[in-house]
């Protein structure tokens, strides 16, 4: 992925696919922008566009993407066949591209549940698309600052028993909000969590190196406009409460690595990743 830069104006996806009709193509998206670092298709020129400068800070974009896209993997495995969750929802969760947490899931027990929820319109379509003959997985379009509202959410209380414990999975999205909302918006996650439920979280990582600030000072400033790297204390805040699992916040390819972990990877400090437990 390293380099990798648009290659053409079309409104039109790399698939041929255009967009519906509620999508506003003057502003980018960062579902698509982060489907185009990860080499899919359901993006658009405003989207490509936004990633020049994330790739001129950081020209292994693709391999971060990659990396927080393998802590995702390893954590649906550990809730699933080892914690014994059997219901997921997962916050920001992004066009389907391989290793959906559905996929993985079902791989060790068919029968778990898992909601998507996204903000963006094309996410909502797509998901609809791939989820169409299942029964255990459904999408939402919500927005995560409003915790409330997803949990009310007639599809989600059909899916979701709120009475059992449950994941959620809030990877690359709290990045995307100010710390007012961040922080508000992790503490109302935790409320709503029942005895024995988990939450797990991942964000762009401030390690005092100058590459953090780069590649924040590119997203903010580059067109997509969000973008926030925090500092290990400030991540540290969106835990309190709850119960660290093993081996605590670090960062992400750190946590709980398997054989397919890339463990030299060269952008392993700016993310970082922790699990909580209720």
């Amino acid at each position: 992925m390293a380099g990798r830069r648009h290659k053409t104006s079309s409104d039109r996806g790399l698939d041929g696919t255009t967009p519906p009709p509620e999508v506003d193509l003057s502003k980018p998206s960062i579902a698509r922008a982060y489907d185009f670092i990860l080499g899919g298709k359901q993006h658009f020129e405003i989207d490509r566009r936004v990633t020049d400068a994330m790739f001129a800070a950081v020209p292994q974009m693709g391999q971060l993407a990659r990396d927080n896209r393998n802590v995702l993997r390893r954590a649906t495995q550990y809730l699933v066949g080892e914690a014994g969750i059997r219901q997921i929802i997962d916050l920001g969760s992004g066009l389907p591209t391989v290793g959906n947490v559905h996929e993985i899931a079902h791989s060790v027990d068919p029968g778990v549940r898992v909601v998507y929820v996204d903000n963006d319109p094309i996410v909502l379509a797509h998901g609809r698309a791939l989820l169409s003959e299942e029964n255990t997985t459904t999408v939402i379009t919500a927005d995560v600052r409003d915790p409330g509202a997803i949990f009310d959410n007639p599809a989600v209380t059909e899916f979701i028993d709120f009475d059992e414990p449950f994941a959620v999975m809030a990877l690359s999205i709290l990045h995307h909000l100010t710390d007012d909302d961040a922080y508000a918006t992790a503490e109302a996650l935790k409320k709503q969590l029942t005895e024995g439920s988990y939450l797990l979280i991942g964000n762009f990582l401030d390690d005092d190196e100058p590459r953090a600030k780069e590649l924040e000072r590119a997203c903010l400033e580059g067109g997509l406009g969000t973008g926030r790297f925090r500092t290990w204390a400030e991540l540290r805040r969106f835990y309190e409460g709850l119960e660290m699992l093993e081996p605590g916040l670090v960062y992400g390819n750190d946590w709980r690595p398997d054989r397919l972990t890339l463990t030299d990877s060269p952008v392993h400090t700016l993310y970082a990743a922790g699990m909580g437990r209720k």
